[in-house]
Protein backbone atom coordinates (compact mmCIF):
# COMPACT_ATOMS: atom_id res chain seq x y z
CA UNK A 1 0.00 0.00 0.00
CA UNK A 2 2.89 2.50 0.56
CA UNK A 3 4.56 1.30 -2.79
CA UNK A 4 1.07 2.88 -4.18
CA UNK A 5 0.99 5.49 -2.32
CA UNK A 6 5.04 6.41 -3.69
CA UNK A 7 4.01 6.04 -7.03
CA UNK A 8 0.79 8.65 -6.99
CA UNK A 9 3.03 11.24 -5.55
CA UNK A 10 5.57 10.86 -8.21
CA UNK A 11 3.03 11.20 -10.63
CA UNK A 12 1.68 14.08 -9.10
CA UNK A 13 5.17 15.35 -8.95
CA UNK A 14 5.18 14.81 -12.41
CA UNK A 15 2.20 16.21 -13.45
CA UNK A 16 2.79 19.59 -11.38
CA UNK A 17 6.42 19.86 -14.04
CA UNK A 18 4.19 18.83 -17.34
CA UNK A 19 1.58 21.40 -16.53
CA UNK A 20 3.91 24.26 -17.29
CA UNK A 21 5.40 22.91 -20.07
CA UNK A 22 2.08 22.29 -21.52
CA UNK A 23 0.93 26.21 -21.10
CA UNK A 24 4.51 27.67 -22.55
CA UNK A 25 3.71 25.56 -26.24
CA UNK A 26 3.19 28.73 -28.52
CA UNK A 27 0.10 29.11 -30.37
CA UNK A 28 0.29 30.42 -34.28
CA UNK A 29 -2.17 33.46 -33.59
CA UNK A 30 -1.71 37.44 -34.25
CA UNK A 31 -0.24 38.30 -31.27
CA UNK A 32 2.72 35.54 -32.03
CA UNK A 33 2.82 36.19 -35.63
CA UNK A 34 2.70 40.24 -35.03
CA UNK A 35 5.41 39.82 -32.29
CA UNK A 36 7.95 36.87 -33.91
CA UNK A 37 7.81 38.68 -36.95
CA UNK A 38 8.65 42.23 -35.40
CA UNK A 39 11.28 40.61 -33.65
CA UNK A 40 12.80 39.57 -36.88
CA UNK A 41 11.93 42.36 -38.50
CA UNK A 42 13.97 44.57 -36.32
CA UNK A 43 17.07 42.66 -36.02
CA UNK A 44 17.87 41.26 -39.43
CA UNK A 45 20.31 43.77 -40.38
CA UNK A 46 22.16 44.80 -37.16
CA UNK A 47 21.66 41.39 -35.17
CA UNK A 48 21.24 38.34 -37.74
CA UNK A 49 21.84 35.79 -35.02
CA UNK A 50 18.63 36.71 -33.54
CA UNK A 51 16.62 37.55 -36.65
CA UNK A 52 17.15 33.83 -37.37
CA UNK A 53 16.06 32.79 -34.30
CA UNK A 54 13.15 34.28 -34.26
CA UNK A 55 12.14 33.60 -38.24
CA UNK A 56 13.04 29.72 -37.14
CA UNK A 57 10.55 30.22 -34.29
CA UNK A 58 7.80 31.62 -36.71
CA UNK A 59 8.33 29.12 -39.25
CA UNK A 60 8.13 26.02 -36.60
CA UNK A 61 5.23 27.32 -34.75
CA UNK A 62 3.02 28.91 -37.95
CA UNK A 63 4.03 25.91 -40.55
CA UNK A 64 0.88 27.06 -43.13
CA UNK A 65 2.12 29.54 -45.34
CA UNK A 66 0.98 33.42 -44.73
CA UNK A 67 1.83 36.90 -45.84
CA UNK A 68 5.03 36.48 -43.30
CA UNK A 69 6.64 33.08 -44.63
CA UNK A 70 8.14 33.47 -47.53
CA UNK A 71 10.33 36.32 -46.88
CA UNK A 72 11.82 34.53 -43.00
CA UNK A 73 12.01 31.37 -45.30
CA UNK A 74 14.48 33.42 -47.93
CA UNK A 75 16.22 34.96 -44.76
CA UNK A 76 16.23 31.22 -43.14
CA UNK A 77 18.10 29.66 -45.80
CA UNK A 78 20.47 32.77 -46.75
CA UNK A 79 21.57 32.60 -43.16
CA UNK A 80 21.97 28.80 -42.67
CA UNK A 81 24.19 29.33 -45.88
CA UNK A 82 25.98 32.15 -45.10
CA UNK A 83 26.86 30.36 -41.80
CA UNK A 84 27.70 27.11 -43.16
CA UNK A 85 30.06 28.99 -46.00
CA UNK A 86 31.98 30.32 -43.35
CA UNK A 87 32.42 27.27 -41.45
CA UNK A 88 33.44 25.51 -44.87
CA UNK A 89 36.25 28.25 -45.39
CA UNK A 90 37.54 27.85 -41.96
CA UNK A 91 38.18 24.28 -42.04
CA UNK A 92 38.80 24.39 -46.10
CA UNK A 93 41.59 26.71 -44.80
CA UNK A 94 42.88 24.11 -42.14
CA UNK A 95 42.76 21.53 -44.11
CA UNK A 96 45.12 23.07 -46.89
CA UNK A 97 47.44 24.00 -43.96
CA UNK A 98 47.38 20.49 -42.73
CA UNK A 99 47.59 19.14 -46.38
CA UNK A 100 44.59 16.82 -45.64
CA UNK A 101 43.72 16.63 -49.22
CA UNK A 102 40.48 14.67 -48.94
CA UNK A 103 39.31 16.93 -46.75
CA UNK A 104 40.16 20.07 -49.06
CA UNK A 105 38.20 17.75 -51.70
CA UNK A 106 35.00 17.47 -49.82
CA UNK A 107 34.69 21.16 -48.24
CA UNK A 108 36.06 22.78 -51.56
CA UNK A 109 33.27 21.01 -53.59
CA UNK A 110 30.74 22.53 -50.93
CA UNK A 111 32.29 26.10 -51.34
CA UNK A 112 31.96 25.64 -55.49
CA UNK A 113 28.23 24.61 -55.05
CA UNK A 114 27.51 28.43 -54.32
CA UNK A 115 30.75 29.78 -55.82
CA UNK A 116 31.90 27.31 -59.10
CA UNK A 117 34.35 29.80 -60.77
CA UNK A 118 36.29 30.76 -57.16
CA UNK A 119 39.79 30.47 -58.69
CA UNK A 120 41.72 29.84 -55.72
CA UNK A 121 39.10 26.88 -54.56
CA UNK A 122 39.70 25.52 -58.09
CA UNK A 123 43.28 25.87 -57.59
CA UNK A 124 43.69 23.71 -54.61
CA UNK A 125 41.30 20.72 -55.62
CA UNK A 126 42.81 20.77 -58.71
CA UNK A 127 45.85 20.09 -56.87
CA UNK A 128 44.98 17.62 -54.47
CA UNK A 129 45.82 15.00 -56.98
CA UNK A 130 49.05 15.77 -56.64
CA UNK A 131 49.22 15.18 -52.90
CA UNK A 132 46.69 12.68 -53.21
CA UNK A 133 46.92 9.70 -55.95
CA UNK A 134 43.58 8.59 -54.95
CA UNK A 135 42.47 11.64 -56.06
CA UNK A 136 43.88 12.58 -59.39
CA UNK A 137 40.57 11.67 -61.15
CA UNK A 138 38.48 13.76 -59.31
CA UNK A 139 40.61 16.56 -59.23
CA UNK A 140 41.48 16.74 -62.63
CA UNK A 141 38.88 18.41 -63.97
CA UNK A 142 38.84 21.25 -61.30
CA UNK A 143 42.59 21.94 -62.72
CA UNK A 144 40.67 21.78 -66.46
CA UNK A 145 38.46 24.98 -64.28
CA UNK A 146 41.41 26.58 -62.94
CA UNK A 147 42.93 26.77 -66.06
CA UNK A 148 40.36 28.21 -68.02
CA UNK A 149 39.99 30.54 -65.45
CA UNK A 150 43.32 31.80 -64.72
CA UNK A 151 43.88 32.24 -68.71
CA UNK A 152 40.67 33.96 -68.51
CA UNK A 153 42.49 36.63 -66.06
CA UNK A 154 41.59 35.60 -62.78
CA UNK A 155 43.85 35.46 -59.68
CA UNK A 156 46.81 32.87 -59.27
CA UNK A 157 46.67 32.92 -55.64
CA UNK A 158 47.86 30.62 -54.05
CA UNK A 159 50.20 29.39 -56.55
CA UNK A 160 53.12 32.05 -56.40
CA UNK A 161 53.01 33.19 -60.11
CA UNK A 162 50.40 32.63 -63.18
CA UNK A 163 53.12 30.22 -64.85
CA UNK A 164 53.84 27.84 -61.62
CA UNK A 165 49.86 27.63 -61.79
CA UNK A 166 49.18 26.43 -65.33
CA UNK A 167 52.67 24.06 -64.94
CA UNK A 168 51.07 21.97 -62.11
CA UNK A 169 47.24 22.47 -63.46
CA UNK A 170 48.49 20.80 -67.00
CA UNK A 171 50.74 18.15 -65.10
CA UNK A 172 47.61 17.34 -63.10
CA UNK A 173 45.27 17.05 -66.21
CA UNK A 174 48.40 14.76 -67.90
CA UNK A 175 48.58 12.40 -65.41
CA UNK A 176 44.99 12.09 -65.07
CA UNK A 177 44.89 10.95 -68.70
CA UNK A 178 48.03 9.54 -69.48
CA UNK A 179 47.30 5.73 -68.29
CA UNK A 180 44.18 5.53 -70.46
CA UNK A 181 45.56 7.73 -73.55
CA UNK A 182 49.46 8.49 -73.55
CA UNK A 183 49.07 10.32 -76.85
CA UNK A 184 46.54 12.80 -75.40
CA UNK A 185 48.68 13.29 -72.18
CA UNK A 186 51.65 14.18 -73.98
CA UNK A 187 50.80 18.04 -75.44
CA UNK A 188 50.01 18.55 -71.12
CA UNK A 189 53.27 17.28 -70.13
CA UNK A 190 54.77 19.66 -72.76
CA UNK A 191 52.92 22.45 -71.41
CA UNK A 192 53.89 21.94 -67.83
CA UNK A 193 57.42 21.47 -68.83
CA UNK A 194 57.46 25.01 -70.76
CA UNK A 195 56.28 27.41 -68.41
CA UNK A 196 59.01 28.95 -65.83
CA UNK A 197 58.29 27.06 -62.51
CA UNK A 198 59.85 24.54 -60.44
CA UNK A 199 57.97 21.78 -62.01
CA UNK A 200 60.48 22.48 -65.17
CA UNK A 201 63.10 21.21 -63.19
CA UNK A 202 61.73 18.21 -61.63
CA UNK A 203 63.08 15.00 -63.54
CA UNK A 204 59.65 13.03 -62.81
CA UNK A 205 58.27 15.21 -65.45
CA UNK A 206 60.58 14.24 -68.22
CA UNK A 207 60.28 10.39 -66.88
CA UNK A 208 56.38 10.82 -67.44
CA UNK A 209 56.84 12.65 -70.38
CA UNK A 210 59.60 9.68 -72.09
CA UNK A 211 56.90 7.19 -70.63
CA UNK A 212 53.86 8.90 -73.05
CA UNK A 213 56.01 8.77 -76.10
CA UNK A 214 56.69 5.17 -75.26
CA UNK A 215 53.52 4.13 -74.64
CA UNK A 216 51.69 5.73 -76.88
CA UNK A 217 52.89 6.31 -80.72
CA UNK A 218 55.95 4.26 -79.80
CA UNK A 219 53.55 1.59 -79.35
CA UNK A 220 50.82 2.39 -81.68
CA UNK A 221 54.02 3.22 -84.84
CA UNK A 222 55.62 -0.39 -83.92
CA UNK A 223 52.56 -2.10 -84.05
CA UNK A 224 51.73 -0.45 -87.36
CA UNK A 225 55.41 -1.12 -88.54
CA UNK A 226 55.32 -4.70 -88.06
CA UNK A 227 52.29 -5.15 -90.13
CA UNK A 228 53.64 -3.02 -92.97
CA UNK A 229 56.98 -5.03 -93.43
CA UNK A 230 57.13 -7.56 -96.11
CA UNK A 231 58.55 -11.43 -95.50
CA UNK A 232 61.49 -11.47 -93.64
CA UNK A 233 61.53 -7.97 -92.69
CA UNK A 234 61.99 -6.78 -95.96
CA UNK A 235 60.78 -3.11 -96.15
CA UNK A 236 57.69 -1.38 -97.96
CA UNK A 237 56.73 1.60 -98.85
CA UNK A 238 54.15 1.92 -96.54
CA UNK A 239 56.62 0.27 -93.63
CA UNK A 240 59.20 3.04 -94.77
CA UNK A 241 56.39 6.08 -94.30
CA UNK A 242 55.51 4.50 -90.86
CA UNK A 243 59.15 4.33 -90.23
CA UNK A 244 59.46 8.09 -90.99
CA UNK A 245 56.96 8.70 -88.27
CA UNK A 246 58.34 6.45 -86.06
CA UNK A 247 62.32 8.24 -85.93
CA UNK A 248 61.17 11.45 -84.50
CA UNK A 249 59.11 9.83 -81.85
CA UNK A 250 62.20 8.17 -80.78
CA UNK A 251 63.96 11.03 -80.73
CA UNK A 252 61.22 12.79 -78.31
CA UNK A 253 61.96 9.79 -76.22
CA UNK A 254 65.98 10.69 -75.86
CA UNK A 255 65.40 14.13 -75.65
CA UNK A 256 63.05 13.79 -72.69
CA UNK A 257 65.12 11.28 -70.83
CA UNK A 258 68.42 12.66 -71.50
CA UNK A 259 66.26 16.14 -69.87
CA UNK A 260 65.72 13.41 -66.86
CA UNK A 261 69.28 12.61 -66.54
CA UNK A 262 70.20 16.25 -66.26
CA UNK A 263 68.63 17.02 -63.71
CA UNK A 264 67.91 13.78 -61.56
CA UNK A 265 70.20 13.38 -58.12
CA UNK A 266 72.92 11.43 -57.72
CA UNK A 267 70.29 8.24 -56.30
CA UNK A 268 68.61 8.12 -59.32
CA UNK A 269 70.57 9.47 -62.26
CA UNK A 270 72.27 5.80 -62.66
CA UNK A 271 69.63 4.23 -63.42
CA UNK A 272 68.48 6.64 -66.04
CA UNK A 273 70.94 6.92 -67.49
CA UNK A 274 71.17 3.34 -67.88
CA UNK A 275 67.59 3.68 -69.72
CA UNK A 276 69.01 6.48 -71.86
CA UNK A 277 71.84 4.56 -73.07
CA UNK A 278 69.63 1.38 -74.25
CA UNK A 279 67.65 3.77 -76.30
CA UNK A 280 69.78 5.87 -77.52
CA UNK A 281 72.33 2.94 -78.62
CA UNK A 282 69.37 1.22 -80.52
CA UNK A 283 68.65 4.25 -82.29
CA UNK A 284 71.99 5.59 -82.95
CA UNK A 285 73.97 2.44 -83.26
CA UNK A 286 76.16 3.90 -81.12
CA UNK A 287 76.92 5.34 -76.94
CA UNK A 288 79.07 8.12 -79.06
CA UNK A 289 77.29 10.68 -77.80
CA UNK A 290 75.25 10.45 -75.02
CA UNK A 291 76.81 12.46 -72.13
CA UNK A 292 77.18 15.57 -74.47
CA UNK A 293 73.67 15.20 -75.37
CA UNK A 294 72.80 15.42 -71.20
CA UNK A 295 75.49 18.23 -70.77
CA UNK A 296 73.63 20.26 -73.48
CA UNK A 297 70.26 19.18 -73.45
CA UNK A 298 68.71 21.68 -71.06
CA UNK A 299 70.12 24.31 -72.82
CA UNK A 300 68.00 23.09 -75.97
CA UNK A 301 63.93 24.00 -76.92
CA UNK A 302 62.00 20.83 -75.41
CA UNK A 303 60.76 19.48 -79.05
CA UNK A 304 57.45 19.49 -79.80
CA UNK A 305 55.37 16.92 -80.87
CA UNK A 306 56.60 15.67 -84.26
CA UNK A 307 54.13 16.82 -86.99
CA UNK A 308 53.19 13.36 -88.89
CA UNK A 309 54.45 12.44 -92.35
CA UNK A 310 52.40 11.69 -94.62
CA UNK A 311 54.67 10.51 -97.94
CA UNK A 312 57.93 9.87 -98.42
CA UNK A 313 60.50 12.17 -100.26
CA UNK A 314 60.36 11.19 -103.77
CA UNK A 315 63.90 10.68 -104.91
CA UNK A 316 66.00 12.56 -107.30
CA UNK A 317 66.29 11.71 -110.87
CA UNK A 318 70.31 10.71 -112.01
CA UNK A 319 71.50 13.63 -113.26
CA UNK A 320 72.39 13.44 -117.25
CA UNK A 321 75.81 15.04 -118.19
CA UNK A 322 75.76 17.38 -120.86
CA UNK A 323 78.83 15.10 -122.29
CA UNK A 324 79.09 11.81 -120.94
CA UNK A 325 82.10 10.83 -123.39
CA UNK A 326 84.03 13.85 -121.39
CA UNK A 327 83.25 12.56 -117.98
CA UNK A 328 86.03 9.21 -117.54
CA UNK A 329 86.78 8.90 -114.04
CA UNK A 330 83.78 10.81 -112.51
CA UNK A 331 80.71 8.81 -111.20
CA UNK A 332 77.80 10.54 -113.08
CA UNK A 333 74.44 9.74 -111.86
CA UNK A 334 74.47 9.31 -108.33
CA UNK A 335 72.51 12.04 -106.32
CA UNK A 336 72.77 11.42 -102.46
CA UNK A 337 69.76 13.10 -100.10
CA UNK A 338 70.34 14.49 -96.79
CA UNK A 339 68.32 13.41 -93.92
CA UNK A 340 66.51 14.91 -91.48
CA UNK A 341 68.16 15.79 -87.91
CA UNK A 342 67.15 13.45 -85.29
CA UNK A 343 68.38 15.87 -82.51
CA UNK A 344 71.17 13.29 -81.40
CA UNK A 345 73.73 13.66 -83.88
CA UNK A 346 72.23 11.05 -86.37
CA UNK A 347 70.78 11.72 -89.76
CA UNK A 348 67.72 9.96 -91.22
CA UNK A 349 66.54 10.28 -94.68
CA UNK A 350 66.58 8.24 -98.46
CA UNK A 351 69.40 7.54 -100.85
CA UNK A 352 68.69 6.55 -103.95
CA UNK A 353 64.83 5.90 -102.31
CA UNK A 354 65.94 3.51 -99.61
CA UNK A 355 65.82 4.29 -95.57
CA UNK A 356 69.23 4.69 -94.52
CA UNK A 357 70.26 5.16 -90.96
CA UNK A 358 66.76 4.52 -89.63
CA UNK A 359 66.12 2.01 -86.07
CA UNK A 360 64.10 -1.03 -86.71
CA UNK A 361 61.00 -0.86 -84.21
CA UNK A 362 60.76 -4.90 -84.03
CA UNK A 363 63.93 -5.20 -81.48
CA UNK A 364 62.81 -1.75 -79.68
CA UNK A 365 64.02 -1.56 -75.96
CA UNK A 366 61.09 -0.53 -74.08
CA UNK A 367 62.13 1.97 -71.29
CA UNK A 368 58.86 1.28 -68.69
CA UNK A 369 60.85 0.38 -65.77
CA UNK A 370 62.19 4.08 -65.64
CA UNK A 371 62.89 5.27 -61.88
CA UNK A 372 60.97 7.56 -60.15
CA UNK A 373 61.57 10.83 -58.11
CA UNK A 374 57.77 10.38 -55.90
CA UNK A 375 56.89 13.82 -56.64
CA UNK A 376 54.36 15.23 -54.40
CA UNK A 377 53.26 18.84 -53.79
CA UNK A 378 54.71 20.50 -50.61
Amino acid sequence: MKRTIKLLALAAVVAVFAVPALAQTKECNDEFKSATYSKWYDNRQKDQAAAYEAAKEYLAVCTTDDQYTAALKKFKAAYEAATADVTNRTQFNEAVQKKNYADQMRLGKALLATDADNPAVNIVLGLTGLGDPNLLSESAPYARKAIELIEGGKPFSPLPSKDAALAFLNYVVAKSVVKGDPAAAIPYFLKAAKYESDLKKNPQLYLDLAGAYNDGPQAKLTEEYNAKVGPDKTETEASKLVLANLNPVIDRQIDALARAAALADAANKQAVMDELTKLYEYRNKTKTGVNELVASVLSKPLPDVPTPITSLPTPSAPATPANSGSQSGSNPGTTSTAGSGNGTGTATGTTSGKATGSAKPTASPTPGKKPRTNYRRG
